[in-house]
């Protein structure tokens, strides 16, 4: 199942207000009223499934595709933002990954006014194990230029750069 793009309407971000970005994907209760039918990206899975897709529309034509490991490390950014998103920001509104010159700019809204303060932190590892606390460190040693904004109407995004290298490509 291929998810729905919404397009963006007056040159402005549907969800969130603001500058226009890429196509958005809501999910179940997402923020645009009377927009076209919720998309499939509900969960981490569906998310890494649209990001792979992104990834291969994006670059199958291209003469050089990101290598494995930066399709890797990208999926693994992925879980980690709508996890988060669903775990600890009240739900999944809306989700965009739009691929740039340098990777892939992954967009996740959620219900939560809250910014979590370890977003901006060193990217140290917990120290003991407690089972949680992994998935931030992770998201700042494989993503660039984080973006964490409170919603006008509510809610939070959190957007993120993850590069992509040159190399043989997703073989998934």
């Amino acid at each position: 199942m291929r998810p729905a793009e919404l397009p963006a309407q007056d040159g402005e971000n549907p969800v969130c207000g603001g500058e226009k970005k890429a196509a958005v994907h809501t999910s179940g209760g997402g923020r645009r009223a009377g927009s076209a039918p919720a998309s499939p990206v509900v969960s981490a899975a569906s998310a890494r499934a649209y990001v792979l897709a992104v990834v291969r529309r994006h670059w199958d034509a291209a003469a050089c595709r990101p290598d494995e490991q930066a399709v890797t490390d990208l999926l693994l950014v992925t879980s980690e933002l709508v996890s988060n998103a669903i775990r600890h920001g009240g739900g999944l509104t809306a989700f965009e990954a739009a691929p740039t010159r340098d990777g892939v700019r992954l967009t996740v809204y959620d219900r939560s006014p809250d910014i979590p303060t370890v977003a901006f932190g060193s990217g140290a590892l917990p120290v003991g194990h407690d089972g949680g606390g992994y998935g931030w460190p992770l998201i700042i040693k494989l993503a660039h230029d984080i973006v964490i904004e409170r919603c006008a109407d509510g809610g939070k995004f959190v957007s993120v750069l993850v590069p992509l290298r040159a190399g043989s490509g997703p073989e998934s």
